[in-house]
């Protein structure tokens, strides 16, 4: 009698493991990868014996904060990034067990700021006048190292060069790669024109990126969420606004929006490939070693992404817009994929 409980206690646990099992990848992660993955995980599914892997779009940041959780099949087994992790979200991930990370560069993109074809095109954008339209607070229009909230209504008021148009930018929100690497590139770009400000990374870089990463929060910056259509259809509603974009989101819409020059380069395949483009950065996907074995066809879908008919001069993954990375990179990172070398430090 004290068999048959024990017997059926064991069996419902077996069940329970049964129904807990994933046979699929589970993927989170950037707006801006989420095109490259969904389209590798379509070919992987047609050309493998495994399911189609999930793909969903959180964000860098809100997918970090998923694939940092633990290990297990409730966890992603990979994340998409159109930045690098970050030291604290490779803390996190240490401290909860995703020891072993394996982290593949796939290529680069190009942030754009963007407008309607509807709208006359604009001749070039320095990253200073960007800055300034953007920034919470600048340095007084008079003079000296002081700063103010930002009075800057119309790009005009910023340069009499610019456009007779009201500041209107629709960008991603904090939680987005894209707007980490905005801030970095074209907002930090654009305040250290400014020595005093520049001065301030040796001395005090939180103030640094304090001054120059914080977005005036006045209407002139609108948070769009991870959704990039969405902002494709504010600029139509509106051709005088302008949007953050991935260059490869861009570039798949470009019959709706054109991208702006930026310090005089227009923001191309070519240009961001040659590294001309001033507001380009790497895109990586993360992977959990420990998944390996655990969820089938783990390797196989890496050793796909990672393949030249993927991720070459002349893959598909091009096609789509992706900026290839040089031949000697791609030769390292897919060295990375087929052996599984997890990122040691940062």
């Amino acid at each position: 009698m004290r068999i048959l409980p024990l017997f059926v206690l064991l069996g419902s646990l077996f069940l329970s493991a049964q129904a807990q099992g994933r046979d699929y990848i589970y993927v989170v992660g950037s707006s801006t990868v989420y095109p490259f993955t969904t389209l590798v995980a379509e070919r992987f599914a047609k050309s493998t014996r495994f399911p189609a892997p999930k793909v969903e779009s959180t964000g860098t940041g809100g997918g970090m904060k998923l694939f940092c959780e633990g290990i297990g099949v409730q966890h992603p087994d990979i994340e998409n990034a159109s930045r690098r992790i970050k030291p604290s979200e490779f803390e996190t991930c240490q401290r909860n067990g995703v020891k072993e990370i394996v982290e593949i560069k796939i290529g680069y993109d190009g942030i754009v700021l963007a407008h309607s074809r509807q709208s006359p095109p604009w001749k070039n954008l320095a990253l200073r006048q960007v800055w300034l339209a953007l920034a919470k607070q600048v340095p007084d229009p008079k003079g000296g190292d002081k700063l103010i909230p930002n009075p800057y209504r119309k790009w005009r008021d910023i340069d009499p060069n610019l456009p007779d148009l009201a500041i209107k930018v629709y960008g991603p929100p904090p939680t987005s790669g894209t707007r980490d690497a905005f801030a970095e590139l074209a907002l930090e770009g654009g305040c250290s024109n400014f020595p005093w400000i520049k001065a301030l990374k040796e001395k005090d870089e939180a103030r640094f990126k304090e001054i120059c990463h914080t977005v005036r929060e006045d209407g002139a910056y609108i948070e769009a969420g991870e959704n990039d259509t969405l902002i494709v259809r504010k600029l139509e509603a509106d051709p005088s606004a302008l949007g953050v974009f991935g260059y490869s989101f861009q570039e798949q819409n470009s019959d709706l929006i054109a991208g702006a020059p930026i310090e005089g380069i227009e923001p191309s395949f070519e240009n961001i490939a040659a590294g001309a483009y001033p507001i380009s950065r790497p895109l990586y996907i993360y992977a959990k070693k420990a998944h390996v074995g655990v969820i089938p066809g783990l390797p196989e879908f890496l050793d796909e992404y990672t393949s030249e008919k993927a991720w070459g001069e002349e893959g598909y993954l091009a096609d789509k817009g992706l900026i290839p990375l040089p031949k000697k990179e791609r030769e390292t990172y897919r060295k990375t994929a087929k052996e599984l070398t997890p990122l040691k430090s940062l």
